[in-house]
């Protein structure tokens, strides 16, 4: 059985959104950050830089939120939550996956830390064009992939509700209001807040 290593109010949510969406077995083993828990011998050898989340399957260990999805949803297809290698719309897939935390978090921290960074060199380019972006991507709808829910809109959906609904970063615009709310209607989301929340 997968072992989740997570915390609440953390980045863990993704992948507890994730592996609800998956609905198979699995533990939740909590990693206390607020007592230092990430810092243990034990937790550094499931995940060296020792945040949360991370993963355990048998002998494999993953951590990061996207590289998490990725496993996931490669390892139960079943839950449908990636397109299969050779169809087309895996590119984008890929891309949105991981555009969370190369894009939509250090646009965060832009913001937050009001750092300036010149477009040409930041990865991300800037957090107006990285919000931009994703308001075009979001505009027909109702998910990344139109029709289909992958982990990507985890990802991204994760991110967007912590910048717009929870931390109050971003202002809202419309997309993102129906992008947010097609993603918190969804059951594993709801089940995640909720165990996020205990």
């Amino acid at each position: 059985m997968m072992q989740l290593y997570w915390c609440p109010r953390s980045r863990s949510f993704s992948a507890l959104w994730l592996m609800e969406e998956v609905g198979q077995p699995y533990e939740r083993a909590l990693i206390d950050i607020t007592t230092g828990a990430q810092k243990t011998s034990e937790f550094l050898a499931i995940n060296p830089m020792g945040k949360v989340p991370a993963l355990k399957d048998g002998d494999a260990t993953v951590a990061e939120a996207s590289a998490i999805c990725a496993y996931v949803a490669e390892r139960y297809p079943e839950a449908k939550l990636a397109p299969p290698v050779g169809d087309p719309r895996r590119a984008k897939y890929l891309q949105w996956l991981f555009f969370s935390p190369g894009c939509i978090e250090p646009a965060m921290i832009e913001i937050f830390t009001k750092i300036s960074v010149p477009t040409s060199t930041a990865a991300w380019g800037s957090a107006a064009q990285v919000f931009d972006v994703l308001d075009a991507a979001l505009e027909k709808g109702p998910f990344l992939l139109g029709d289909m829910f992958t982990a990507a809109d985890i990802m991204i959906g994760s991110g967007l509700n912590f910048a717009t609904r929870l931390f109050k970063m971003v202002p809202a615009r419309p997309s993102f209001d129906r992008y947010i709310d097609a993603c918190s209607a969804r059951p594993a989301f709801q089940r995640a807040t909720e165990l996020a929340a205990g």
